[in-house]
């Protein structure tokens, strides 16, 4: 567990705002979904790794950009993963319903949630940053009620996404506090070092209890 504080030239640097990611902090570690993902199907996460970059790099983008931005649907994105990995591992998978399986027995992180829901009944705002594909849209919303978020800031809707810029400034002004008052908590070291680079506090999110205490600390 790590944390980061941006500064703000003049700003009191008291967190006021907070942004949670769900891949991986709503929901059970990254390495955990994808191995859940690929044992029924036989495959190793290291070839679905290694052929989503392939297919990212046709894009000019990391491995989720071409989907959560997005820049192709997700049909012909899992044609797309199939052909790498059978030209690269020789492996014949099927990629179909690639939201519906990812979601399948999917838990939610309800001490997190608790968390969020104690802040934000003292005052704090409370925000979801996500790079979510459109795909997953309505299978987050039956795991979360998203009457917990004062606001939602989505890379499908907006075109951007973590750890790009664009994307914490946007925040920023939906929220109306500033980026010095706005705290990131991610499983991804990247997009916390972004949003610390944005202005903002980073919460690198690795264990549930840690981050707790963490959060508080900054709210205090």
């Amino acid at each position: 567990m790590s944390e980061g504080k941006g500064t703000e030239a003049g700003g009191k640097t008291g967190v006021r705002a907070v942004w949670t990611d769900f891949r991986g902090v709503l929901t059970p570690p990254l390495p955990w979904a994808v191995a859940s993902f690929c044992e029924p199907m036989g495959l190793e996460p290291a070839a679905l790794h290694a052929a989503m970059r392939t297919v990212g790099r046709r894009y000019g983008t990391g491995s989720m950009a071409p989907l959560d931005t997005p820049l192709v649907d997700e049909d012909e994105w899992g044609r797309q993963v199939e052909a790498a990995l059978l030209d690269e591992f020789g492996i014949r998978a099927d990629m179909s319903g690639f939201a519906a399986r990812w979601f399948a027995d999917r838990r939610v992180n309800q001490p997190w949630i608790d968390e969020l829901e104690r802040i934000r009944d003292a005052g704090v705002f409370v925000g979801l940053l996500s790079n979510m594909p459109p795909g997953w849209d309505p299978y987050w919303r039956q795991m979360v009620d998203p009457g917990l978020f004062d606001d939602l800031v989505m890379s499908f809707e907006t075109g951007c996404r973590k750890p790009d810029r664009e994307i914490f400034d946007l925040a920023v002004r939906r929220s109306g506090i500033p980026a010095a008052q706005s705290l990131l908590a991610d499983d991804l070291a990247e997009n916390c070092e972004g949003a610390v680079l944005a202005g903002w506090h980073g919460l690198h999110f690795t264990d549930t209890a840690d981050a707790v205490r963490v959060l508080r600390k900054e709210l205090a």
